[in-house]
């Protein structure tokens, strides 16, 4: 048996170092980690210890003895609890200082570029009730149907009714939903059988249109009532314009099945993005904070440094909302994506804002950007906005092959976007400016805005 300086169930008292990643905070037992939920540098806590690993352990607070004057009055604990936002009892300021710091980090040690300044972050004047979208677990406790969130690294359900960081329209539809399913006496999903009914309910609102999608996602197909069900949903929230059931018959931790079908009205909402429409159907890709979405696009565009002669490739296009907000100010905007709805939403989304001077294919940017250099296509800047795992060091050969003069990535994760820039600089792009945009306030999250040029 190994010998460390703590164990489980003891009590001791901690002086918090620093935050982590994930926004614990870090305490040191004679030079051994501790992660502490809900602490701050520079407070002092009474805490227990929960778990001892090898190289690190958890514990939480049973006392705080000495607060920071960071620290901002907790909406609710089980926000932290459930990871919703990690963030949260730390002052709005220094939460864009804490990401600031974690970009600047990943592009010293990651991308070994010490010598590139990171913007300050762009905040939102009001972070909290900005996410357009919720995906909520329900679960049979006491008798009753119930929506929260899964406690952190369980499937245990934490009671939640007031989200925070979510449009308040949105919770109070949620609770809606879930009342007249209760009456309806839908039952709920038990994960551990793999039997009951409902799974999740997933509700989408625009921004500004105010419309609302609800979608059942259900265990099975056959909804006894489910029609009956959708239409009373309308009655209550008549901003609710389209009900869809989607089917998700496997064991598995992924949310949405592969079919669906629409129990009342549309198959989509619409919602605006910088005065263009876009419909949204279930599973289509939209940023979480469209406000902020609209500063990232701005932000993005005047870096870009378009100019009408530009032709322009929108490589991870989704529905088309980079595409289309920029095509009034370039020559021609050329798109790609590999998911086929998400390109048949592109093109109607093009067709719906009148944009001619756009064009969508489905496919990888690795296939489809050579073909165009064949046929004599030369695009002078390239648009990324890579998911979380960043980009295929394939597509970033491919990319400088096509000699843009600008590249412009958009990233949800500094990590994956620091080791793609190393790369980039290989094939002879200088990295010029990083801004991070809050789009998740009250969580660890930082989107980034990068400008490179061709050295």
């Amino acid at each position: 048996m190994k010998n460390y300086p703590v164990k489980k169930n003891q009590e001791l008292e901690v002086d918090i170092l620093d935050l982590s990643h994930e926004g614990n905070g870090i305490a040191k037992v004679d030079g051994y980690l501790l992660f502490i939920e809900n602490t701050l540098p520079n407070e002092r806590a009474l805490v227990k210890v929960l778990k001892v690993g090898n190289k690190f352990g958890f514990a939480k607070v049973m006392k705080l003895l000495q607060a920071s004057p960071d620290r901002q009055e907790l909406p609710n604990e089980a926000l932290l609890r459930t990871g919703i936002a990690p963030l949260s009892h730390l002052s709005y300021d220094k939460q864009l200082a804490f990401k600031q710091q974690q970009v600047e980090n990943v592009l010293a040690k990651i991308a070994k570029l010490p010598e590139i300044t990171v913007n300050a972050p762009i905040g939102m004047e009001k972070p909290f009730g900005y996410r357009n979208k919720a995906q909520i677990p329900v679960q049979k406790i006491h008798g009753e149907l119930t929506t929260g969130f899964y406690r952190k690294n369980s499937h245990t359900l934490v009671p939640i009714e007031d989200f925070y960081i979510q449009d308040p329209n949105i919770d109070q539809a949620i609770i809606k939903v879930r009342d007249i399913l209760q009456r309806f006496n839908v039952k709920a999903y038990n994960e551990e059988a793999h039997e009951g009914f409902l799974r999740h309910i997933v509700v989408r609102r625009g921004h500004h249109s105010g419309e609302m999608m609800v979608v059942l996602v259900t265990r099975k197909p056959k909804f006894f009532k489910g029609e009956e069900i959708a239409e009373v949903i309308h009655e209550e929230i008549p901003e609710v314009v389209s009900v869809i059931q989607n089917i998700n018959e496997e064991k598995t931790n992924v949310i949405m099945g592969e079919f669906e079908r629409v129990l009342y009205g549309k198959s989509s909402i619409d919602d605006q993005l910088l005065g263009k429409t876009f419909q949204i159907s279930a599973k289509s890709f939209y940023q979480v904070n469209t406000a902020q979405t609209e500063v990232l696009y701005q932000t993005a565009f005047k870096m870009a440094q378009l100019s009408e002669n530009d032709v322009v490739v929108d490589a991870y296009a989704g529905i088309g909302t980079i595409g289309i907000s920029l095509a009034d100010r370039v020559k021609e905007v050329l798109g790609m994506e590999v998911i086929p709805e998400a390109v048949n939403d592109a093109k109607a989304n093009a067709k719906r804002n009148g944009v001619e001077n756009v064009h969508y294919f489905i496919g990888k940017a690795e296939k489809i950007m050579p073909q165009w250099l064949r046929e004599g296509i030369q695009p002078t800047v390239v648009f990324v906005d890579p998911p979380r795992k960043g980009l295929d060091a394939s597509f970033i050969e491919t990319t400088a092959a096509v000699k843009p003069e600008r590249i412009v990535y958009i990233s949800c994760n500094p990590a994956t976007l620091a080791r793609d820039l190393a790369l980039f600089a290989e094939e002879g792009y200088v990295t010029k400016e990083v801004q991070p945009v809050d789009l998740f306030p009250q969580t660890t999250h930082v989107e980034c805005v990068v400008l490179l040029e061709r050295g």
